[in-house]
């Protein structure tokens, strides 16, 4: 049984929230302090964090900052807020996908199964596959999940390493950005463009050189982004 954190203020909406997770065959707890949901995030035991923003004593922003230097596993942000700043913040720190409130339970439950099915498809699909593949210096391990470029190892969230994945595994192949999102978000793609753009900024920071001149992630203009070789 999949097992999700729940960090969440208002009571009202975090048992709503896991009587449906709950109701869907996971198990769910529920944490509304940001300070002691970061030190229950970084125990080790969740599959899945639900993380709200604006929590009392540490942000959303900070637990997803501090969740991702330690542990590669998905990020759900949850917000009131509308801005899309907030929402490039959020998905930069490492956040794999960022709801605004008020949605669905039900909506809710679908981006769970869809994050926790892509995980688990992909490290289980890489076992059956060779190992490792390496372009021109980027090495990509599938089976620890690893990235070495230019000798040194690059730290990646769970999407950014799915992402780079997907790319590396077709390379020269041109994405649109709504083919990513689907791929690697398993989700419809519409208005969710902003969330491909900030993971492959992020990416372009940790492996190229000069991101503003990308020898690995191209951006063909007008259509997507390729992996060249």
């Amino acid at each position: 049984m999949k097992t999700i954190l729940i960090i969440e203020d208002e009571r009202t909406i975090a048992e709503l929230q896991r009587d449906y997770l709950e109701s869907h065959g996971y198990k769910a707890d529920i944490e509304g302090r940001g300070d002691t949901g970061l030190r229950r995030a970084l125990d080790g035991q969740y599959d899945l964090i639900i993380l709200d923003l604006m929590l009392p004593n540490t942000d959303g922003f900070e637990i997803c900052r501090r969740i991702r230097q330690e542990a590669d596993i998905p990020i759900i942000m949850i917000s009131a807020k509308k801005e899309e700043i907030d929402k490039i913040r959020g998905l930069g720190l490492g956040a794999d996908d960022y709801m605004t409130k008020p949605f669905s339970p039900s909506e809710l439950v679908a981006r769970v199964k869809a994050h926790l099915a892509r995980y688990d498809r992909l490290t289980g699909d890489s076992r059956e596959a060779r190992e490792s593949l390496t372009i021109r210096g980027l090495t990509i391990n599938k089976l620890t999940r690893q990235v070495n470029i230019r000798d040194q190892d690059m730290l990646l969230t769970s999407k950014e390493f799915d992402l780079l994945l997907l790319l590396a595994t077709h390379p020269n192949r041109v994405f649109t950005k709504e083919e990513l999102f689907e791929r690697v978000w398993g989700l419809e793609s519409v208005g969710e463009s902003s969330t491909v753009t900030v993971h492959i900024r992020r990416l372009r920071e940790k492996i190229e050189l000069d991101p503003s001149n990308p020898q690995y992630i191209d951006t063909v203009w007008g259509v997507g982004y390729r992996l060249k070789v």
